[in-house]
């Protein structure tokens, strides 16, 4: 890739990869540092990287820096051990924006980030495994638990609204 690929790549691809991680950790400080680090790996293997496959080289490198950083600072969640009824309600409320901000907070890492891959930025179930390091079929499984968990979280649309 030449420097001006790079710089290019820079220019398409930083806010929309800045907005997912910030999505995962609601932390812009280190958000920031995940996206600058993920530069750098980037500029570090510049000789290696293809411009055609740069988008997918700096979401797969974002992704595992952050995943990263969230083992170092032991914050990740078992799935397993959430009581769904406890994150629920049925209160109704009219900003639907916010309470969908704070069923998706709710959900575990993963299937945090397999949701924002797939219905905020619009990969495919392909995409995302590349990007995730998981296999398609463990991601429709994440994004199956998450969708259900968010349904139940929100109740109806007729109740929200």
């Amino acid at each position: 890739m030449l420097i001006e690929e790079y710089n290019r790549s820079v220019e398409l691809f930083s806010d929309n990869v800045f907005r997912f991680i910030l999505k995962n950790i609601r932390d812009e400080e280190k958000a920031k540092d995940i996206i600058q680090d993920t530069y750098e790996k980037l500029w570090v293997n510049v000789s290696k990287v293809n411009f055609e496959k740069v988008k997918s080289y700096i979401f797969t490198t974002a992704y595992h820096t952050m995943i990263d950083l969230i083992r170092r600072e032991k914050k990740q969640v078992d799935f397993e051990t959430v009581n769904v009824e406890k994150y629920a309600h049925s209160e109704q409320y009219t900003d639907l924006n916010e309470l969908l901000h704070n069923a998706i907070e709710k959900l575990p890492e993963d299937q945090r980030s397999v949701i924002l891959l797939r219905d905020y930025e619009g990969y495919s179930y392909q995409e995302i495994a590349e990007i995730t390091n998981l296999s398609e079929s463990q991601v429709k499984v994440y994004i199956y638990r998450g969708r259900m968990f968010l349904k139940n979280y929100i109740g109806s649309i007729e109740a929200v609204v």
